[in-house]
């Protein structure tokens, strides 16, 4: 008689001690930025005058857009692990040097801003190595469930950093919350070295040099179904919505929103239809969008607030775990390059415009535009036919 010998089922994402040390890692890292970003912001106020600050602070930006193509390149070539490793040893050792240094005198703005620059600088490499990382870590099924888990490590991160950055404040100043942010991004190292790895399905594809990789990429994402349409509805979503949150109510539709989601997909993994859905989603936060212009009462605001967060706190979600799935997982770094690119790179310019156009015209006409934009990208979902019928395994 033959024994034939059944191997067990993987475990799902949030029982997986790979998955969890992976999620340690990661939402340590994120504490840390946090805390980094609030000792920064104060460190610059108390340095400087309000406008110098802002300076401060934007000074990572530029890095971070210009470089983030290529920092893909870099984190498909050497492998998302060793990357996001060396990423968080070099932005611990920057911060508690700038700890130090802040603890023995006091240099003025310029250790800041070369500070915001190296911060810039390491993200450029370190946004698209994180995105790449869970494809090495877990089944093709459980990717949905980690982009979930991922989000509400993201959104936990948002809360409890601001206010363990003001405690490292009160405490001591800037020196001891950047010391706290440096102690909180190193806490990351050890986790991420025990978290295993393991190879790509049919091998990590590699040009001959880092331009061929690059562009390898782009045509990696221009000729996907669902990615190049992707993109652009992402871009289109972010710009919508991203001003209008920030204009008012943001804080509250941002902290309820993005973890509901979070935690509905973490638990749910498998979503059929996805791309309908996210669709439907980006209509129906178009609307209230357009809705939070007019709205008359504080009430009403706040619910309106509340309903734009969880609308983007679910399209937000199901896109990036689209991205994780649709991906051939050796272009990830790339394709997560890219996505960043368009997020990041042109959302912030919605702002300053936004900004202008309330004192112009006010805020119904913003929010009514704003909304039209949003509108635009759910109809991206919703009629291209691969986009739509996208599905997350689980």
């Amino acid at each position: 008689m033959t024994t034939t010998l059944i191997p067990p089922a993987p475990a799902r994402a949030h029982r997986d001690p790979n998955v969890l040390r992976w999620l340690g890692a990661y939402t340590s890292s994120m504490l840390g930025d946090n805390v980094f970003y609030l000792a920064l912001s104060w460190a610059a106020v108390r340095a400087g005058t309000p406008a110098q600050a802002g300076l401060v602070m934007a000074a990572s930006a530029l890095p971070r857009a210009v470089l983030m193509l290529g920092g893909g390149v870099v984190a498909d070539r050497l492998g998302p692990r060793r990357v996001v490793i060396g990423s968080d040893a070099v932005r611990c050792a920057a911060v508690l040097a700038v700890a130090a240094l802040l603890f023995l005198t006091d240099p003025g703005l310029w250790p800041l801003a070369l500070l915001a620059c190296v911060f810039g600088t390491v993200d450029a490499v370190f946004l698209p190595a994180v995105g790449a990382l869970p494809a090495r870590i877990t089944g093709a099924d459980q990717l949905a469930r980690v982009q979930g888990l991922r989000g509400l490590a993201l959104r936990g991160a948002s809360v409890v950093g601001a206010p363990l950055g003001g405690l490292g404040v009160a405490l001591g100043g800037a020196p001891a919350a950047f010391a706290l942010a440096g102690a909180l991004i190193a806490l990351s190292l050890p986790l991420l070295l025990s978290v295993r790895v393991r190879d790509l399905p049919g091998g990590t594809e590699r040009a001959a040099t880092t331009w061929a990789d690059l562009k390898a990429g782009l045509r990696h994402v221009r000729r996907h179904r669902v990615l190049g349409p992707l993109m652009i509805a992402i871009a289109l979503g972010d710009l919508g919505f991203v001003a209008p949150l920030n204009v008012g109510l943001t804080l509250l539709a941002d902290h309820r929103g993005w973890g509901a989601a979070s935690l509905l997909l973490a638990a749910r993994g498998r979503l059929p239809r996805a791309g309908l859905v996210t669709g439907c989603a980006c209509a129906a936060g178009s609307v209230a969008v357009g809705t939070l212009g007019f709205v008359p009462g504080l009430a009403a605001a706040v619910g309106t607030a509340l309903l734009i967060g969880l609308l983007t706190g679910l399209s937000g979600a199901l896109c990036g775990a689209l991205l994780q799935t649709q991906a051939d997982p050796a272009y990830l770094g790339r394709v997560t390059a890219v996505a960043g690119l368009v997020s990041l790179g042109l959302t912030p310019l919605s702002l300053p415009l936004a900004a202008a156009a309330t004192g112009a015209f006010g805020l119904g006409p913003v929010y009514a535009v704003s909304a039209a934009v949003c509108g635009l990208g759910g109809l991206v979902f919703l009629a291209v036919p691969a986009l739509r019928r996208a599905e997350l395994p689980g």
